[in-house]
């Protein structure tokens, strides 16, 4: 189990045994109300989880927690305000992931101009202010599970509310629908994600990389491990969905499909 602190700019010093999990969640904000309020919600939300123990840093000068995160003094988690003076949440965010991409942002803000920024930097809630409790437990919950699912590689998709991390093994496949990506899952569900700005191949090009995702078309990628029947002009899917194969991919699509099964197998 873990203890629970509340600071002001210093570090607490724990020693963790074999099976615990330390969390840290830094809060950054100009605006001392907004500041104590969601400190207030972080220890109701503490009450409400008893198992769930993390130290809480606050900064009201962003400046100093820029610095800090320069020096590689890195939290778990960060609730960061957006417009502040001087340095704001993005170039916060900006200087994170300059040191690691591991670390969950959550920003809060009272422009919602800011929201593809956010997510560029795979923010993974936009919360409008004023604060909501619910909001805040509800991305407090998503940020935990996000961390403890990390161990599994995920591929971030864009929704609405913020992002959802989606394991490769549950990926059937993806559609460019309407410059939207649409991630259909082994378990019948579609993940639909907000409207895209660069290109489809952009988008799915960390997928690209790993050897069971192929783009057989100019508008799916599909899971190779999860192939029904594959002929020249159409591939069909455990799921039942026919997908095309383009002309200038069939060659390419049939070898490495051929190379996948032989390495799965």
């Amino acid at each position: 189990m873990l203890k629970f602190y509340i600071t002001d700019g210093k570090r607490i010093t724990q020693t963790v045994t074999s099976g615990e999990t330390y969390m840290k969640i830094v809060i950054c904000d100009d605006s001392i109300e907004d500041l104590l309020k969601i400190e207030k919600i972080l220890l109701k939300y503490k009450k409400f989880y008893p198992n769930i123990d993390f130290e809480v840093e606050k900064f009201s000068n962003a400046s100093q927690l820029y610095n800090n995160i320069q020096k590689n003094e890195l939290a778990d988690i960060y609730i960061l305000d957006i417009i502040m003076a001087g340095k704001d949440g993005i170039d916060i965010g900006h200087q994170i992931r300059k040191n690691s991409t591991d670390n969950i942002i959550i920003y809060t803000t009272c422009s919602g101009d800011f929201a593809l920024e956010a997510y560029d930097l795979h923010a993974v809630r936009y919360i409008l202010k004023p604060v909501n409790e619910n909001r805040i437990f509800e991305a407090l919950d998503y940020a935990l599970s996000y961390k403890n699912a990390g161990k599994e590689a995920s591929f971030l998709i864009k929704i609405k509310d913020g992002l959802v991390p989606v394991p490769y093994s549950q990926i059937e496949y993806i559609e460019n629908s309407s410059r939207t990506l649409e991630a259909h899952l082994t378990n019948g569900k579609i993940i639909k994600s907000i409207f895209i700005r660069k290109s489809f191949e952009e988008e799915i090009s960390e997928l690209i990389q790993e050897h069971q995702f192929i783009q057989v078309h100019k508008s799916f990628l599909i899971n190779l491990k999860y192939i029904r029947k594959l002929s020249k002009n159409n591939v069909i899917m455990e799921s039942g969905k026919n997908i095309p194969v383009s002309q200038k991919r069939a060659t390419v699509v049939k070898r490495e499909y051929l190379s996948f099964f032989s390495d799965y197998y």
